[in-house]
C-alpha cells in the first residue's frame, strides 16, 4: 500500500506501488510528456524505474513520487528525489530533483506546486546542502521553472549524456543551495 509522503493544496504526493507501472504507462507515458526525457517507455522499462524508485525509497527515505489531484483522484504527475546517475555527470551522487505533469494539467501551476514541496522535503527532512535539476536547453518551461524557484544555471556543470539524442544534449544543471531556499522562504 503506498504512503502519502507530502500533500500540498491541491495533490497528495505518495510512494509508487504495486500496479502503478500500468497508470503510468496509461496516463504520462505520452510522446509529449516525454519528449525530453528520452521518450516514452516499454511497460516493462516504467517497472524496472518503479523497482528501483521502491530500492532508493527503502534505503534513503526518499524517490519519486506520484502527484495524485484531491479533487480528482487522478494521477497527474510525478515528482521527487534521486542521486545523480547519470553517465558523464559531474557531480553523481548528488540530490536532484525531477518531475512531469500529464499535458492535459499544464500551465496550471501543478508542476511548480510539487516542485516547492519535494525541495521543502529534501532540505528540511532530508538535510540536503544543495539540489540540483537537469534538463536540455530545449526543454524551455523546465528550466524557466528552475529559474523561477531560484534554482541558478551551472554551466561547468553541463555534460553530454549518451542516453539522449544529439538535440537534447548538452545536459544543462541547475542548482539551489540550502542556504539560497531558506534566505527565499
Amino acid at each position: 500500500m503506498p504512503d502519502i509522503v507530502l500533500e500540498t493544496e491541491r495533490l497528495v504526493l505518495r510512494t509508487i506501488g504495486e500496479g502503478d507501472a500500468e497508470t503510468q504507462f496509461r496516463v504520462l507515458n505520452t510522446p509529449m510528456v516525454m519528449r525530453h526525457l528520452g521518450g516514452s517507455l516499454e511497460l516493462h522499462e516504467i517497472e524496472a524505474k518503479h523497482a528501483k524508485t521502491a530500492q532508493l525509497h527503502a534505503r534513503e527515505g526518499f524517490s519519486f513520487l506520484f502527484a495524485i489531484e484531491k479533487a480528482s483522484g487522478d494521477l497527474i504527475g510525478q515528482c521527487g528525489l534521486k542521486r545523480v546517475d547519470s553517465e558523464g555527470a559531474k557531480n553523481s551522487g548528488n540530490m536532484e530533483i525531477g518531475w512531469l505533469v500529464r499535458e492535459d494539467r499544464w500551465r496550471q501551476g501543478f508542476a511548480r506546486e510539487m516542485v516547492e514541496s519535494v525541495l521543502d522535503w529534501a532540505f528540511t527532512r532530508h538535510a540536503a546542502p544543495h539540489v540540483v535539476a537537469l534538463t536540455s536547453e530545449g526543454n524551455v518551461p523546465s528550466w524557466r521553472l528552475m529559474e523561477r524557484i531560484g534554482m541558478r544555471r551551472r554551466t561547468d556543470l553541463d555534460f553530454d549524456d549518451s542516453r539522449f539524442p544529439p538535440d537534447e544534449n548538452p545536459t544543462i544543471l541547475y542548482s539551489l543551495s540550502h542556504e539560497e531556499w531558506r534566505s527565499r522562504a
